[in-house]
């Protein structure tokens, strides 16, 4: 998997960041996962875990 990211808008000198994540398809298949889910995420000291909500 890899992390993405780009600046989605300036605002004066700073930048805004938004961060995305790609799952490979046959991840989402297997869990069960569909476009437009709402998913739930909840950090485990320096783990991020995402549950479908």
């Amino acid at each position: 998997m890899k992390l993405l990211g780009q600046v989605s808008r300036k605002y004066g000198d700073k930048e805004y960041l938004k961060h995305w994540v790609v799952v490979p398809s046959k991840l989402i298949e297997k869990l069960g996962w569909k476009a437009g889910d709402e998913l739930e995420v909840e950090m485990d000291d320096d783990k991020l875990v995402i549950k479908k909500d």
